[in-house]
């Protein structure tokens, strides 16, 4: 079939990166697959097992040079892609034909395999998030002491500093990144386990039910881990046929977590592109609509909104696979894994370039904002102004009946109208407030609070300690133009 007949992802053409498509990709995958069974070979010799320096020397001189036609030509014919890519290391590896793959079972190299490609993708995902959240932490101090309007239910609300609103986004991703490492730290190697967990196969290899053939059992399971470079301490401690596929749910999960973080802040930057407040990067030749020339479209922003939005979705689908799985395990979870296990990282992967490449060069545009909080700051200010008319010796509730009517007709002047709202003015023409400096109330630093304050406490406990961990991975992700 040609090439342009044939269905290709975005995911991989439009969206993940290479390393994250490396990480799923078939030479990942088949080459992990050779590796596990050196790793195996190895321990079963260290151990006892009468198996050769020539075949160890085979197999460990053949882990990359896979004949992915012969694969596919002993799978056609077996049925089973696992015993066809066993046949095919035979091929090149004669003298070990007879030793590959001794005494375990398909999941030996589908499971170990799928933990390894989890751990190393979760790894991109965490230093690629903690990037992004250093980005913001660089902008949250650049603005810290800029005001502007604050929003509740999307309408006018007690001001904020934008260098505040930006700790908001990367608080949510730094939340993310915990869920993160906590799955790292939590993920377990399957090892070696056998058929359906009880690692019968193995025992009978070294003997039968002795206490020397079960230590040497246990013995095997954690030099395999170690040897594919895992803690020998972090294997799972009881197995079916396969890991707990609840781990995966978990996961997908953790990635969802740093989704919906990307989403909220992808979405307020494009409510603030509305505002002409804030936007993100635009090209110098970019084109924001094929009718509207004028238009500067947030398609970044979108981007990682609807990305985003699908791996929050594939969230369900993991969790069902791992409740329907029968007693030791059941095959149905295969065909749905090979969606569900790549495509949330390959989608999150392309969202966390995007977020990198949007932080690092979002446009502020300050008189905007300072227009638009000015616009308002009258209606806020108003509690003040009341306060200071007391001081100079007026009769409180007077004082707030005034105001009270010269608000709303000031606001329905502006809704009504469309014309600026001239409280301050009308509040001008009352003696009651003649002795107030109606123009020094309206300070808008005056109305942030702690908001710079709380900034550099955030940068200080939450992002310097981020910034340590990910130092490398921060200093050389890449600002793409994405």
């Amino acid at each position: 079939m040609d090439p342009d007949q044939s269905y290709v992802s975005p995911l991989s053409t439009r969206n993940a990166s290479p390393r994250m498509q490396a990480i799923w990709s078939p030479r990942k995958r088949f080459g992990t697959w050779r590796r596990l069974w050196l790793a195996l070979a190895e321990a079963e010799r260290e151990l006892g097992l009468d198996i050769s320096d020539q075949q160890i020397k085979e197999l460990r001189g053949h882990l990359d040079d896979i004949d992915y036609d012969a694969a596919a030509g002993y799978e056609k014919k077996l049925r089973h892609d696992v015993m066809a890519h066993v046949h095919a290391l035979g091929d090149v590896a004669p003298t070990a034909r007879p030793i590959i793959h001794l005494g375990a079972t398909s999941q030996f190299v589908n499971c170990n395999t799928e933990l390894i490609q989890i751990r190393d993708a979760l790894t991109v995902v965490a230093e690629k998030t903690a990037a992004a959240i250093d980005r913001l932490a660089v902008f949250a101090d650049q603005y810290k002491n800029l005001p502007t309007l604050g929003f509740t239910h999307f309408q006018p609300a007690q001001p904020t500093t934008v260098g505040k609103r930006a700790t908001l986004w990367a608080q949510e991703l730094a939340i993310g990144l915990e869920e993160i490492e906590h799955r790292l730290e939590t993920l377990r190697f399957r090892g070696v386990k056998g058929t359906t967990g009880t690692q019968a196969s193995f025992l009978a290899l070294f003997g039968g039910n002795t206490p020397e053939s079960h230590d040497k059992v246990d013995q095997l399971d954690r030099l395999v881990t170690q040897k594919m470079g895992w803690d020998p301490d972090k294997r799972y401690a009881v197995t079916g046929q396969t890991y707990p596929r609840v781990v995966d749910g978990l996961v997908v999960s953790s990635l969802a977590s740093v989704a919906a973080a990307a989403h909220k802040f992808a979405t307020d930057i494009r409510l603030l592109a509305n505002r002409k407040e804030i936007e993100e990067p635009f090209g110098k030749n970019q084109i924001g609509s094929s009718a509207m020339a004028y238009k500067r479209n947030p398609m970044r922003c979108e981007r990682i909104c609807g990305l985003s939005r699908f791996v929050i979705g594939m969230t369900q689908t993991p969790f069902v696979t791992a409740a329907e799985q029968w007693l030791e395990r059941t095959l149905d979870d295969s065909s749905v894994r090979r969606l569900t296990l790549p495509e949330p990282f390959l989608a999150l992967d392309g969202v966390l370039d995007l977020l990198v490449n949007v932080t690092s060069g979002l446009v502020v545009y300050e008189k905007t904002i300072a227009a638009n909080l000015a616009a308002e700051l009258p209606f806020m200010a108003s509690e003040n102004i009341l306060m200071a008319a007391v001081q100079a010796g007026g009769d409180r509730q007077e004082l707030h009946e005034v105001i009270r009517t010269h608000s709303q007709a000031a606001a329905e002047r502006v809704k009504s109208e469309g014309a600026a709202n001239d409280l301050l003015d009308r509040l001008r023409g009352e003696a009651a407030f003649k002795d107030v400096d109606l123009d020094a109330a309206l300070e808008p630093s005056k109305f942030v609070g702690r908001a710079p304050q709380q900034v550099d406490a955030f940068i200080q406990q939450v992002v310097g300690p981020i910034r340590e961990r990910y130092a490398e991975a921060i200093a050389y992700a890449p600002t793409l133009n994405v």
